[in-house]
């Protein structure tokens, strides 16, 4: 039986993330990178394809798990019949080489502990070959090499293609783990002092986390989700990762299952929002610039999502080998979605600029040409039809969202040259194009019989992304559109009162799959955002505080939430639901009735 998936809290090091389980068991590690082949793969197949369970022997023991304070450090701490220990779990920020540091103290009394240690290197298909060197473990397949510093005290030993340790701990005694991974061509990295990386760790974390400039009642909320978020930003470049892991199913059984550890264009928006508003600027300056070299180059290869250092190509393939979680194939790594036109993804990279402006963040000289040239070949180009926001593997359509976010483009296009009219650009053609768009939207993409605007022209559908049309400045909150719209969403589009993102109940949907998927977190916390702004607070709130109450025991959201079952589902933790509960949590903050 898999853990649930919320049944996993998270560690890291601003580089890659594991995932550390109830039971003591890391399931997911990719090393060295977020998108680096797996170590650690149990989490999508067996124990077989690697993990790293460290608990005490007592099959009956009790455990209980926070962070501590406010940072990324992980207590988990296990009651048995003779005693009680605390295990700690952190990544320190790197010098050189990744690590990974479990330490063992203990609180009271005596327990038996057992670590079991399977590395699995590419996905959990390779056994690595296992030697003693310089009182360590050292493991070796092809590219990877894994050190493993083990306590002196108890014994370590291999058993079945594993590298055991038994132990028992007392009060006030405190043993660590150091597990470090290098190029197998390369020189062992410097070992690290586990006791003091763990003082440095903390301190880090929790002199970042200080800098939260939201002073609101869901502050303890909003601060682990900017922790969330800053775990899962690669440092050396900037990018953030819509999630660590890949393949975590949508529908338990179904084949939508798909690899989230690169960077998507659609979250940069409202990524930079989110930074902004707590006051993470150098965070925000840093994606911002991320996101410049990404979308450089001709406006026509403009892609919806981009490597850790902006790579373009990120091809797809099956891992047949893995099993999937819970029985869910198939393991997908790489995205096909890479290749997909996407018309929005212009809009949300002239409203990120714009945004980073108005923040007031220094732009570099080169950055409005590039602006320039996107809405240039949007002008031309936004009346086709494409895939849409919700990367659909069916036929393009005319999708509202796109247009939407199209005339977004232009706005902010316009906005640029207004505040800046020495700068070059048509500012009559560019308003005469954000005037298209948007009549042709209010025409075409509206249903005046039901009173909301829809998926796609012609269509019944309805998608959540509409109830971003006030947010983005397409038509104001007052407006009877938008409150309908609203208002339909609520009505036919959430079950138990959460958000889907569009229709998947009649077989097989727009997206061009068959099966189902769970009510979609971020989009939940639009319509609590939608909500607010139409002037119904107290539904906000409420909605808003049911969402806070889906997050695990350590403040976690996965990409989705299955009403039906009570559990989370898809990849985990997701970039997208932290940022849309940090958005409406200063959202809420706005107006009569606020805190």
């Amino acid at each position: 039986m898999h853990p649930l998936i919320e049944d996993y809290a998270l560690i890291g090091d601003l580089q890659t993330a594991a995932l550390v389980g109830r039971d003591g068991s890391i399931d997911w590690l990719c090393l060295p990178r977020f998108d680096s082949a797996a170590c650690f793969a149990a989490v999508l197949g067996s124990r077989d394809n690697g993990h790293w369970r460290l608990a005490p022997r007592d099959a009956d023991a009790r455990a209980e798990r926070s962070y501590r304070g406010d940072s990324l450090v992980l207590d988990t701490v296990w009651e048995t019949p003779t005693g009680a220990v605390r295990v700690t779990d952190f990544m320190p920020q790197r010098d050189r080489a990744p690590d990974v540091v479990r330490i063992v103290e203990g609180i009271r009394g005596t327990v038996e502990m057992r670590g079991v240690l399977r590395l699995r290197f590419d996905y959990g298909r390779v056994v690595p070959w296992v030697r003693h060197s310089e009182g360590c473990r050292v493991a070796v397949a092809g590219p990877d090499s894994v050190w493993l510093r083990t306590p002196s005290l108890g014994t370590t030993y291999g058993k079945g293609f594993s590298t055991r340790s038994d132990f028992t701990v007392s009060e006030g005694e405190r043993t660590a783990f150091v597990l470090t991974w290098h190029p197998s061509h390369e020189p062992r990295p410097n070992q690290i002092e586990p006791f003091e990386a763990l003082d440095a760790t903390l301190e880090d974390w929790q002199d970042w986390s200080a800098r939260c400039r939201y002073e609101g009642p869901y502050r303890a909320a909003v601060i682990r989700s900017l922790i969330t978020l800053k775990a899962l930003t690669y440092a050396p470049t900037g990018g953030i990762v819509a999630a660590p892991t890949t393949s975590l199913p949508e529908e338990l059984g179904g084949i939508r299952n798909w690899d989230y550890r690169y960077c998507w264009v659609r979250d940069a928006s409202l990524t930079l929002n989110s930074l902004i508003a707590a006051g993470y600027l150098d965070e925000a300056r840093a994606w911002r610039d991320w996101l410049l070299r990404a979308v450089a180059g001709a406006p026509q290869d403009l892609q919806i999502m981009y490597g850790l250092s902006g790579e373009r190509r990120l091809p797809e393939a099956e891992l047949p080998w893995l099993s999937g979680y819970a029985d869910s194939p198939p393991v997908r790594i790489g995205n096909a979605a890479v290749e997909q036109r996407q018309l929005d993804v212009y809009g949300e990279v002239l409203d990120s600029f714009h945004i980073a402006r108005t923040a007031g963040l220094p732009s570099e000289h080169h950055a409005w040409r590039i602006q320039r040239t996107l809405v240039d070949y949007l002008e031309s180009n936004w009346r086709d039809p494409d895939e849409g926001l919700w990367e659909i593997r069916g036929p393009r359509r005319h999708f509202v969202h796109s247009k939407v976010m199209a005339w977004v483009a232009a706005d902010r296009a316009v906005r640029a040259l207004e505040a800046y009219p020495k700068a070059s650009g048509d500012l009559t053609r560019w308003k005469a194009m954000r005037d298209e768009v948007h009549r042709e939207v209010c025409e075409q993409g509206y249903d005046t019989e039901r009173g909301t605007f829809t998926q796609y022209y012609g269509s019944p559908e309805l998608d959540a992304a509409t109830l971003l049309i006030p947010r983005v400045g397409f038509l104001p909150a007052t407006d009877p559109r938008v409150v309908g719209t609203v208002e339909a969403v609520q009505r036919e589009l959430t079950h138990d009162g959460l958000v889907r993102r569009y229709s998947t109940t009649d077989g097989v949907s727009v997206d061009g799959l068959p099966g189902g998927e769970g009510a979609f977190l971020v989009c939940s916390f639009w319509l609590a955002d939608a909500l607010h702004a139409i002037g119904r607070r107290d539904e906000a709130r409420a909605l808003f505080e049911r969402l806070l109450d889906l997050r695990n025991d350590v403040g976690l959201l996965a990409e989705e939430y299955d009403p039906v079952a009570g559990r989370q589902l898809g990849n985990y933790p997701q970039a997208f639901s932290h940022i849309g509960l940090v958005g409406t949590a200063f959202a809420l903050l706005d107006g009569p009735g606020a805190d």
